[in-house]
């Protein structure tokens, strides 16, 4: 069975030596999911899940963002792990077609300020986290992601992993934790083909289940240990030709917590490649005087982001048509790109309409994997321009420098709590390893008052 195999590693990961690289990556992942996490808790549906659960705001060790609002630890997650998936600028693991950062991280900090437990054993359960959710998502995928989202499904297993971890349990239990939390798996993609607020619940109702399932897990709590590979297991009921080996290659050996994408632009990130297709080719076109744009890429990308006529901000975030033609009137593709103002624009409104797409079957045998997006842009002159992007800014192959990762940071989260307190949450943020505890992150206390 491989729940046990897993189970192992997660338990050794609790005292083994981690490399450098590891360490700095993992507070790369923390940073980043701060800047999504900011601006996104002071957004709906974050406010009304905060009113929906009113009982548990208010009481408990565990902190809201950015209100510095305290709750109990499994409202913690909820609420902050859908918070980090709304603005669209959480991180992904390329090959899983994941984001595993709402939902470990989420759940893994709301253990360790309930509990109050240090930085440096967060990040050995953020650890944990991200290489067994992300194994798990390659097994699955890419058939997985036809109907279901990975982050909310696995992103479930990979909370479960991380709270497990940071409750220091033996590997019976950390099995029984996540495979308690396969059976609360859920997220289905028309979440995200339509005008809805749910998607980003998939990641807070992620992290609620897997630390629900750890600390009962904690208490003597069972599930079935086959409950991926078994007859009626996840594999065979959400997925097929899954590749099991996958989940636990190189556990402990190869970490792909260092292989992250962080994201550059603050939509979809299957837009990705064609924005920066689009903005490579800005300076040589007059907007104005573009007739047609034509779109290769990814079947995927076309099926999730493939909206012509998005009418609300959501659905402009899942539009190649609306995202490239705001990039190449504007320069570039963030929070503020989906303000009312910037949605009606006419010049963008009128551009979407020249926009065509079209699957490349060469660069949809290498989806997962890779990320590739063609783009030609037609002139009334009859000129034409065109881009092939083979992969985005922000990918692993074309990371984002700790500078970078820095700069979207404070721009993000410096727009909701200010540039000087997010300075200060920085600073704290790259010494998270050797904090004794850390529920004194306490973001937004100005935005608080």
């Amino acid at each position: 069975m491989l729940l046990p195999l897993i189970a192992e590693y997660a338990e050794r990961e609790q005292r083994a030596p981690l490399p450098h690289e590891v360490w700095h990556h993992a507070k790369r992942a923390v940073i980043d999911w701060f800047a999504a996490l900011i601006p996104g808790g002071a957004l709906e549906p974050t406010t009304m899940l905060e009113r929906a659960l009113a009982g548990d705001v208010g009481r408990g060790k565990s902190i809201l963002y950015p209100s510095g609002r305290r709750a109990t630890l499994r409202t913690a997650a909820l609420i902050n792990g859908t918070a980090s998936h709304i603005v669209e600028f959480d991180d992904i693991f390329r090959d899983g077609i994941i984001h595993p950062g709402s939902p470990v991280i989420a759940a893994a900090l709301a253990a360790a300020q309930d509990r109050e437990i240090g930085g440096e054993p967060l990040l050995r359960a953020i650890v944990t986290g991200y290489e067994i959710s992300t194994r798990i998502a390659m097994a699955v995928n890419p058939a997985h992601y036809k109907f279901w989202h990975t982050t909310g499904t696995v992103g479930t297993m990979g909370a479960a992993a991380a709270v497990a971890s940071m409750l220091g349990l033996d590997r019976e239990k950390i099995a029984h934790a996540i495979a308690t939390s396969v059976t609360m798996a859920a997220g289905l993609q028309q979440a995200f083909r339509s005008d809805a607020m749910s998607k980003p619940l998939h990641a807070g109702h992620a992290a609620e289940a897997g630390a629900l399932a750890a600390l009962a897990a904690a208490e003597g709590f069972t599930g079935a240990l086959d409950i991926l590979e078994g007859e009626a297991g996840f594999g065979s009921a959400m997925s097929r030709g899954v590749d099991w080996s996958k989940a636990t290659a190189g556990l402990g050996e190869r970490y792909n917590i260092t292989q992250m994408t962080f994201k550059n632009h603050g939509c979809c990130g299957h837009t990705f490649a064609a924005i920066d297709a689009a903005l490579a080719l800005r300076g040589r076109v007059e907007v104005e005087n573009i007739s047609r744009i034509r779109v290769a890429t990814y079947k995927t990308a076309i099926d999730v982001t493939g909206n012509a006529t998005p009418a609300t901000a959501f659905e402009a975030k899942f539009s190649i048509p609306y995202t490239i033609a705001t990039a190449l009137v504007h320069g570039s593709v963030r929070l503020n790109a989906f303000e009312p103002s910037r949605l009606a624009d006419s010049k963008v409104r009128d551009l979407m309409r020249r926009v065509e797409l079209r699957v490349d079957p060469e660069l949809d045998s290498k989806f997962p994997g890779q990320r590739a997006a063609r783009v030609t842009i037609e002139m009334n002159n009859g000129r034409g321009f065109e881009h092939f992007q083979p992969t985005r800014k922000g990918d692993p192959d074309q990371p984002l420098s700790d500078a970078e990762l820095n700069e979207k940071f404070l721009e993000l989260a410096g727009g909701v709590i200010g540039v000087e307190e997010a300075r200060g949450l920085l600073d704290e943020l790259w010494r998270i390893d050797g904090m004794p505890r850390v529920a004194f992150l306490t973001a937004g206390r100005s935005a608080a008052r």
